[in-house]
């Protein structure tokens, strides 16, 4: 059955990033005829240049850490020389994960057809609260679509400066490295955030000489600070050069590099430079300020907690609300939109419960209040910490780097907030989440029984240390 036999509210949706595809199939679910418009490929950005294939590339790096790690293990190479490197194929690695990105919108966009939605390749512009244009990808006539419901979920794109334009050769974006062929000899990344932090982990693990440009005190600034200067440490232990209180302020390219110009006056020669220095919101030239949809200063699109804009009828989740830049997040607002539009039951949004991820190498993953935010409210709290190293699993494996970090009300002794650092803390952050969500203790915790020998034995070792006795 397709949308146009279907009778029911009329949706149109533009974008088709986690926002915008998880919005079209609850829309289905609930009876909608539904239309998506997009304009690059199901899944955006998310799918085809930022999160499935950067995650596909650090994780192909992480392999050759694990690779370095062997012969303290006991591996030897047969018949070879020990603490001989593995070489990349960049060409090989770049084809993996542009096949891997491909598959994964193909699949999305065969759900979305196969849940009867309408998709139409092409640039969407609002001509109104109940009206949006539609120009075709590949030419021709604009269409117009008659909409009860529009919701914008158009994302966002790297942020480019006038003084180091892009080339995609030598000065590039994170959407560009994909198309490499050879790994850079020396790769100059301007942004030490999560972008530039993930990228200039992951290069180096390939084999590239890295330059992180820093303008800050330490990498990664805004996280938990033991966990970004454990990274640092990480990253000039593997080799890394980091130039921290360095602001760049311009890239030009040479006969055979690139120079990176520093706000004090030097220079940093490099073969290629990544500028990872933040991304805007995609909301320009889509009519929304024509329609009376408000915006921000930073060009956000802003959005109440069930992703209402300024105009009734108009929704917008994902990376151009500026409210949390996850996909998952992208995602949840997306389904609470169409839930809200269309009548149903629905929880506004939450964030206390959301878990983050940096994809370095060791991972840091975090979830609920950070120290910073507890110390800024006043809040009463305690915290707790305990290093990998003495985790036995952890042991086993090799892993030198990381560490679980609870805090907790100091009373009551809710989690509040977690911080893990080490391999797959993205999965470990997991149970800590729960908490957060539900308000559980760190009695909970601690009770809830554990496989031994395993690297989440350390989150339960780290709540039995916060625990309280009645009479304390």
């Amino acid at each position: 059955m397709t949308s146009d036999e279907v009778e029911g509210p009329r949706v149109v949706i533009v974008g088709g990033g986690p926002g915008g595809y998880e919005a079209a199939l609850v829309g289905r679910r609930l009876g909608a005829q539904v239309t998506l418009v997009e304009r690059t490929g199901l899944g955006g950005s998310a799918v085809l240049s930022d999160v499935v294939p950067s995650k596909s590339l650090i994780a192909t790096a992480e392999w050759m850490t694990i690779v370095d790690r062997a012969p303290d293990l006991g591996i030897r190479l047969v018949g070879g020389t020990a603490g001989v490197r593995h070489q990349v194929d960049l060409g090989a690695v770049n084809t993996r994960v542009q096949a891997l990105a491909a598959a994964q919108s193909a699949d999305i966009g065969s759900r979305l057809r196969r849940e009867g939605v309408q998709i139409v390749a092409g640039s969407g512009l609002l001509a109104g609260p109940h009206q949006v244009v539609v120009r075709p990808s590949g030419g021709g006539p604009e269409r117009v679509l008659d909409a009860d419901v529009v919701l914008v979920a158009t994302g966002a794109t790297p942020r480019v400066l006038a003084t180091a334009v892009p080339d995609g050769e030598r000065i590039v974006t994170w959407t560009q490295l994909y198309g490499l062929a050879q790994l850079p000899e020396r790769l100059i990344v301007v942004g030490s955030g999560v972008t530039g932090a993930e990228f200039a982990g992951a290069y180096s693990a390939l084999g590239s000489d890295v330059v992180l440009v820093s303008s800050r005190d330490q990498v990664l600034p805004g996280q938990d600070g033991d966990a970004a200067a454990l990274i640092e440490e990480v990253f000039t232990s593997r080799g890394m050069t980091v130039m921290s209180r360095c602001r760049a302020v311009g890239a030009r390219r040479t006969a055979d590099g690139v120079v990176v110009e520093l706000a004090d006056g030097r220079t940093v020669v490099g073969s290629h430079v990544l500028m990872a220095v933040g991304s805007e919101p995609t909301t320009a030239d889509l009519g929304l300020a024509e329609a009376g949809v408000k915006l921000s200063r930073s060009g956000h699109v802003k959005v109440d907690k069930v992703s209402r804009t300024s105009v009734a009828g108009i929704y917008a989740a994902g990376d151009c609300t500026g409210v949390f830049p996850l996909a998952s997040v992208a995602a949840q607002q997306g389904r609470i939109a169409m839930s809200h539009a269309l009548g149903d039951a629905v929880h506004p949004l939450s964030i206390k419960g959301v878990a983050a991820n940096i994809f370095t190498n060791p991972e840091i993953a975090t979830v609920g209040q950070s120290e910073s935010e507890l110390k800024a409210r006043g809040r009463s709290y305690s915290k707790s910490m305990l290093p990998l190293t003495r985790n036995p699993r952890a042991k086993m494996l090799g892993v030198r780097d990381g560490f679980v970090k609870i805090f907790t009300h100091t009373t009551s002794g809710v989690v509040l907030g977690a911080v893990v650092v080490g391999p797959r803390a993205s999965e470990a952050i997991y149970p800590l989440t729960l908490a957060v969500t539900h308000g559980l203790t760190v009695d909970h915790l601690s009770e809830a029984s554990t496989v031994y020998p395993s690297m989440s034995g350390t989150v339960a070792e780290v709540a039995r240390m916060l625990h309280r006795r009645e009479d304390d």
